[in-house]
């Protein structure tokens, strides 16, 4: 591929359920062929020398859903490590959590811990998995632990920069994402990396996410590769 390849690609992984109830299906099947494409996307970011991959797996909202959805995710979300743990080892991919996944059931907590504990060593893809991720959670969860140092006196209000704010978030050892990416055709972030999007190119797409193949992928970095980015100059 000719095109400039992005360090960061960050994904709203959107269309699971509208891709179901087209084919009559279960929600829970969706979810299960949003899985499988998220496997495929994973594999091709290594591939392309993707430095870091972000997928939006479960937001803070996502509580709001019916309790068998939301049930039928965190089962497939364990059975994904179960499953892909070998092969993310065998392709040299290190994976972390963003958010609060403690507030999972304790099946989930220890799925992603082992999940990320098995591949801590690895050097390739870095694949960030936001999970019970919510971008004004992360930004209010900052906020306050900049409150305590400063009412502690560690910290001067002054010395507060967008560095300082960025070393509190969950991504505080990942650089911004270069690109993101929405498929399933809605034109929004839905509290997704609002912080760190600040400069991202933004590429949406009217593919429901099950559908979502390399292919389409691949498009998206090649349409990133011909923008120019300007940071906010000329």
């Amino acid at each position: 591929m000719k095109s400039n390849i992005p360090a960061h690609v960050a994904i709203i992984m959107d269309g699971n359920g509208r891709w179901a109830e087209a084919r009559g299906l279960k929600k829970f099947q969706g979810h299960d062929a949003g899985m499988k494409a998220m496997k495929e996307i994973v594999k091709r970011s290594s591939v392309l020398g993707v430095k870091h991959l972000t997928v939006y797996a479960f937001s803070t909202e996502n509580w709001k859903r019916s309790e068998d959805e939301v049930s039928g995710i965190l089962k497939l979300l364990m059975i994904y490590v179960e499953s892909e743990l070998a092969e993310l080892n065998t392709n040299n991919v290190k994976v972390d959590v963003l958010g609060d996944y403690t507030a999972a059931n304790k099946n989930v907590v220890k799925s992603l811990d082992k999940l990320t504990s098995k591949t801590k060593d690895n050097t390739g893809l870095q694949f960030h998995i936001a999970f019970n991720y919510g971008s004004r959670a992360e930004i209010v969860r900052a906020a306050s632990k900049l409150a305590d140092e400063v009412k502690s006196g560690v910290l001067n209000s002054s010395d507060i920069t967008d560095e300082v704010v960025s070393d509190q978030l969950w991504t505080s050892d990942i650089p911004d994402p270069d690109l993101i990416i929405r498929p399933g055709g809605e034109i929004r972030l839905s509290n997704f990396l609002l912080w760190q999007s600040a400069y991202a190119e933004l590429i949406f797409s009217e593919v429901l996410w099950p559908d979502y193949t390399p292919e389409e992928y691949d498009r998206a970095i090649e349409e990133y590769g011909k923008r120019k980015r300007r940071f906010g100059g000329r």
